[in-house]
């Protein structure tokens, strides 16, 4: 089977996880759950053509040129999936129904539709967990040098079901809203308009069992959630621009007194139900 295209290339076994040495006192590590849309040679396309995993169906576009930008800059570490989220989505719980996906956007996956249990399970312990278990090494060594917020990098489509999304950056949140609103706060600074800052837009930023919620919201740990509309980044000049004015933004957040400290402001998240006096946006399909 084919392996497909993707912007780095592979050779030997599939390593799941992109690790970025940065230092451990740096007080920020950066996350992108979705970063590339390789497959292991096994899996070729999925079934699908090619140029369907170049759609946001198969990764964030520009996300791993930020998430690369951001560590460069911020001189802090950053661990990135090297998957495609129709293989299986790392920011899913291992109980998600759309763990792994047999429709996305318009397009059926064929090489997902007979995933079974046993299926899902191997790419868990192949995928998912090498992942997973990244994110969580790297958390506990910047932890044991300085207070570490967690910040993870995402982008969206400009459009829809045929609604233009008027944000250009979204930062989403749980529950604990320090670093959100202190992200949000820069942003105004650094020139965007009000509708142009999505506050929990364009999703949700609750979800039970997602990368946030195991890493940082189940630690007390500082967090946001940080989208960044598609057609903004699709090239690596427009997404370096980009990671540089984020960069400065984001440290500037970080200078906010106590953002850092962990906290135990928990979940508005149990079992699958949202509890909170404020009704964010219903998560959707990216």
């Amino acid at each position: 089977m084919d392996m497909i295209a993707s912007d780095l290339e592979i050779e030997g076994d599939f390593e799941p996880v992109e690790r970025i040495d940065g230092r451990l006192d740096a007080g920020v590590l950066v996350l992108c759950d979705h970063a590339r849309n390789a497959l292991p040679p096994e899996y070729g396309t999925l079934g699908l053509p090619r140029e369907a995993l170049e759609r946001h169906i198969g990764y964030d576009i520009g996300g791993a040129w930020l998430a690369r930008g951001l560590a460069a800059r911020l001189g802090c570490p950053a661990v990135l999936s090297t998957f495609s989220r129709l293989l299986i989505d790392p920011n899913r719980g291992v109980d998600d129904p759309t763990l792994v996906m047999r429709y996305s956007d318009g397009a059926i996956v064929p090489g997902n539709a007979r995933a079974d249990e046993a299926e899902i399970e191997r790419r868990t312990r192949l995928y998912w967990r090498p992942y997973r278990d990244a994110v969580q090494a790297q958390t506990e060594a910047m932890l044991a040098s300085a207070p570490t917020a967690i910040v993870s990098m995402h982008t969206f489509t400009p459009v829809w079901r045929g609604v233009p999304r008027p944000w250009k950056v979204g930062v989403l949140w749980d529950a604990d809203p320090r670093l959100p609103s202190a992200l949000i706060t820069a942003l105004a600074q650094d020139g965007l308009a009000p509708e142009e800052i999505g506050d929990n837009e364009p999703y949700d930023g609750g979800l039970q069992g997602d990368t946030i919620d195991a890493v940082a919201t189940a630690r007390g740990l500082s967090n946001a959630l940080i989208e960044v509309r598609q057609d903004l980044v699709a090239t690596q000049g427009e997404a370096e621009a980009w990671a540089a004015r984020l960069a400065a933004i984001i440290a500037r957040a970080l200078e906010t007194p106590g953002v850092r400290e962990p906290a135990a402001y928990g979940s508005r998240i149990v079992a699958g139900a949202r509890h909170r006096d404020r009704a964010p946006p219903k998560r959707a399909g990216r």
